[in-house]
């Protein structure tokens, strides 16, 4: 593995390259742009597939497309793209066709901030889509984790086949770090043999996840379809199906949730603990650094890699031992209700702030604590 100063952007676009994504399709967005100018270089040399649609809704649909014709695809965007997509992400969720959503996030809403960081899409990530629907949504922190949590995301979405988002924003898509980023990173593949045509369904209680299914052209009856339908794939208006199908897309999380987790932590035996994701964890680690050396106390560090599915009963047990809980975000308090429900109501959840374009700095959580 050679040493690369490299953006974050560009290690996502390594990563899905690395991953096995042949086809992408977008449209040119601040800051999430240099993912598709790497993109357009790179994929029609080893025989994919670079498309610039004429919006972020053509994008979504066009990848969902490729998705069903058996490509690994990716499209990636920014705030007011990403609220284009969602009727796509909607329709993903319900066809159970695999794909991936980097989000670079900037401030909004509307055009908002364009060239400025945000956090403010974490909860867009998790319901922006009308309906009940299985998201995972992977936050990374630095250049090496937007290589590592875009092929997580590949890895998951085609295991459970739903849609997965990478929420990375300015200021991590736009950094340079010196990384190694391995040749042939582990990807999942599946295992079981896939039934005989006669024999196939595409929307079995047997291929819910983990499973080896067909793809347009290969000669299986596959229908797709935005609303609810039988294991067949074609519409249904039968209450009992609508009722299956709709526990069928919960089942993909609620049946994977002993490994449908990622968090890293430093002394959670501490009676503070800052609970953190993406950028601002590198502010809060920093924080951690100076208010120790200057006071001698320890202070714990929860850093989640994976906010959706959220991690709740995970976290009432790393948290026990908490006294204090300090959420650091760039959004007005966004996930700061989801920790305060894995803590005792007498347990404080202090949240610091910012949503002014800037990063939040090591000094407004040194104060905090």
């Amino acid at each position: 593995m050679a040493v690369q100063l490299l953006s974050g952007n560009e290690a996502c676009a390594i990563g899905a390259l690395r991953a096995g994504v042949k086809f992408f399709a977008g449209y040119p967005i601040t800051p999430s742009t240099e993912i598709a100018e790497y993109l357009s270089r790179k994929l029609p040399k080893i025989g994919g597939t670079f498309v610039q649609m004429e919006d972020e809704i053509g994008s979504i649909c066009c990848m969902n497309g490729a998705t069903a014709a058996g490509l690994k695809a990716m499209t990636a965007t920014s705030g007011p793209g990403f609220s284009l997509m969602q009727e796509g992400i909607g329709y993903s969720a319900m066809t159970e066709l695999p794909c991936i959503i980097v989000n670079v996030m900037r401030g909004g809403p509307a055009t908002g901030s364009p060239t400025r960081s945000s956090q403010s899409d974490v909860m867009q990530a998790r319901h922006g889509t009308h309906g009940d629907h299985p998201i995972v949504t992977l936050c990374p922190w630095n250049v090496k984790e937007c290589f590592d949590l875009t092929v997580e995301a590949v890895n998951v979405s085609e295991r459970l086949r739903i849609p997965v988002i990478v929420l990375a924003d300015e200021i991590t898509g736009h950094m340079r770090e010196t990384v190694e980023l391995p040749e042939k990173p582990l990807l999942w593949h599946p295992t079981n043999p896939r039934k005989p045509r006669d024999q196939y369904f595409h929307y079995d209680d047997s291929n819910n996840y983990d499973s080896n299914i067909a793809s347009f052209g290969e000669g299986y009856r596959i229908h797709l379809t935005g609303l609810v339908h039988r294991k067949d794939g074609f519409p249904t208006n039968d209450p009992e199906i609508i009722k299956w199908n709709m526990d069928r897309l919960r089942k993909k999380l609620e049946d994977n949730e002993s490994w449908l987790w990622d968090v890293t932590f430093e002394d959670l035996g501490s009676e503070t603990i800052i609970v953190c994701y993406g950028s601002t964890a590198r502010s809060a680690m920093e924080a951690k650094r100076q208010y120790e050396r200057k006071t001698g106390r320890r202070v714990g560090i929860l850093r989640l890699r994976m906010i959706w599915p959220f991690p709740q009963q995970r976290l009432v047990s790393l948290l026990k031992s908490a006294r204090r809980v300090i959420v650091p975000e760039m959004n007005q308090g966004q996930l700061n209700r989801s920790i305060e429900r894995t803590v005792s109501p007498d347990v404080p959840v202090i949240s610091v702030l910012r949503y002014d374009g800037e990063t939040l700095t090591p000094e407004a959580i040194i104060e905090a604590l």
